[in-house]
């Protein structure tokens, strides 16, 4: 298989699970509230600067569908990923050795081997 083929198949499969799969993620809220909860100081808690976001609680705004609404915020939001991810990945990647060099000449030597 190609190369080409297979980030596109990874990227097929990766958006379908984070648009189907998002539906079924736990109800409980995220884990810091529910620690929260538990153990008495939510009334700490403090509003998110995001909390009027587009994606804001897992849902998107202006959808009134929840199972469309969380597909959309979790294909968005795997896609924000993949592409961030995908391009610090591309920018620290090795890049091709200059043509005539050798693995001898880029390995350093020890001292007395």
């Amino acid at each position: 298989m190609s190369r080409t083929r297979f980030l596109l198949a990874f990227l097929v499969v990766s958006l379908l699970i984070a648009g189907v799969g998002s539906f079924y993620a736990s109800s409980h809220p995220d884990g810091l509230n529910f620690v929260a909860e538990k153990t008495g100081f939510i009334d700490r808690e403090q509003a998110s600067p995001t909390a009027e976001g587009p994606f804001a609680g897992y849902q998107t705004k202006g959808v009134d569908d929840d199972r469309l609404s969380g597909g959309i915020a979790g294909v968005a939001g795997a896609g924000i990923t993949l592409l961030l991810a995908g391009g610090l990945f591309w920018l620290l990647r090795r890049r091709d050795e200059p043509a005539g060099s050798t693995d001898d000449e880029r390995r350093p030597t020890r001292a007395g081997a």
